[in-house]
Order: C-alpha cells, then structure tokens, then sequence
C-alpha cells in the first residue's frame, strides 16, 4: 500500500507535513532517485532522499518517541539562532531515526511544558485546532483581574487575527498588586495568552505552561531538563490527535 510521500516523511519524523510540502515544491525530494513531485505516493521498497541523502527505504513505522522537555526562560524553539541564544535543542539526545519535531512552542520569555515527537503525523495533529486540545497555562499578571473581566476572557475578546477566548480562567489567591491565573486554551495562535490579557488590561509578567493535552509537567522536572514518555502515554496522546475533527483552523504560545 502506497503513501504520499509528504506523510511518510513526516510518519518517519524528518518533518512536519508543512516542512515536507515545502520541501517537495523545491525540488529537494527525490523517489528512486527521480525528483518527487506534489501528490507523489511512496510504495514498499521505495527510497526517499532528501538533496541526495537517503531518509526513508520503503515504509517501516518507526517507534514513536515523545519527550517532555521544561522549557527554561530564555531558550527559542529554533534549530539555530542568528543572535545566538540557546535552543531547545542544544541538550537533547539524538533520536536513533528521524528528528525531534516540537508540538507548538514557547515563546523565549515562556516557560514550561514542550512536547517533542519523533512523529510527525502525531504532532500535526496535536497542534491542529480542530482537534481542540487542551493547553494549561499558570501566568502572573499586572493588577488583579475581576469577576467580570473574567467572564470577558471566557466568553470572548476581539484581537486583530479574530476573536478568541479562554476554555478556562480562574483566579488563584492575590498576593499584592499582582494575580496568579490558571487559563486554559485548546488552540494556539501566536502569543495568544499575552494578547488576551493585555487586550483586558493585564499584562503578563511571567508565563508558565503547565500541561498539554493528557500530559501534565512533572513537579521534579526542573528548567532544561527532559523526561521520555512511556508507551501508555504516547498512545494517549495519538488517540488524541486523531479524534474526529469539530471545527476548522492554526498554532502556539
């Protein structure tokens, strides 16, 4: 049975379906040393290269491989950083096939919970908004928020790219001029929290996420560290992401 090419690229881990796509329309892709076009279906025994290099022969499933990684301040969700900054990369294992493909991302003055798969058809689907997973976030923010701002935040705000709105926004106990929120957000557009927030008149100053999906941050996980997960929670997590799709979509902060 016979595969287009872009998905076993990403099965394989070598790519996101985006990153595959753009590779194939630059003619970086070849099937059998013939240069793969859009829509190109890879068969059993087939080989895939990418600029010459061999990345696929023919369809083995590969183990999926999911990490969670606490993200510390500081760090960009880049392989390379033309200002130098570290990476979430810098100091994780290397797989044994494929690459490691980050489910959405953390701003570099984020912190927490970032999902890592080898598998890219896995973390497709995680970050695809109509499968309406979960994102947990713990933010502190300037001045204290009311019952009514609150309602604003769940029921809907108005940003540029469209109106968008919290699952979840509770008020942990105050402590001085700043509130501690637990919000919760089952898509992620770029640095949606803070936009949320400042549109309502509080600015986060600190951004912590806490749990994505099923998977929750280990209290003994510390800034820079990584835990794999096991085979239980990694079928959790592909049970999720190929639950029926309830509504169209993007991705995350």
């Amino acid at each position: 049975m016979s595969e287009r090419v872009q998905k076993v690229l990403a099965r394989a881990g070598w790519a996101s379906r985006r990153e595959a796509d753009a590779w194939v329309a630059g003619g970086r892709v070849t099937i059998n040393g013939r240069m793969a076009q859009p829509g190109d279906r890879v068969a059993p025994g087939d080989e895939v290269a990418l600029d010459g290099k061999p990345l696929v022969q023919g369809q083995a499933d590969p183990e999926t491989r999911v990490l969670a990684y606490h993200k510390p301040l500081g760090e960009v969700c880049t392989r390379s950083d033309p200002q130098g900054r570290p990476t979430i990369f810098d100091h994780l294992p290397e797989p044994a096939t494929g690459r490691w493909l980050q489910v959405g991302r953390l701003d570099v003055n984020s912190s927490g919970l970032l999902l890592l798969t080898t598998d890219g058809d896995l973390a497709n689907g995680l970050m695809h908004p109509s499968r309406e997973v979960e994102r947990e976030y713990r933010v502190r923010v300037r001045g204290v928020p009311d019952q009514a701002t609150l309602g604003r935040l769940a029921s809907g705000v108005e940003l540029e790219d469209g109106p968008a709105r919290f699952r979840r926004a509770e008020l942990l106990p105050v402590r001085g001029r700043h509130a501690d929120l637990l919000v919760v957000l089952t898509e992620g557009r770029k640095r949606e929290v803070r936009r949320l927030l400042e549109a309502v008149g509080h600015p986060v100053s600190r951004l912590l996420r806490t749990r994505y999906g099923p998977v929750s941050l280990p209290r003994d996980l510390k800034p820079g560290q990584y835990r794999e997960l096991g085979a239980e929670a990694v079928a959790a997590l592909k049970d999720l992401s190929r639950r029926p799709n309830r509504s169209p979509g993007s991705e995350d902060d």
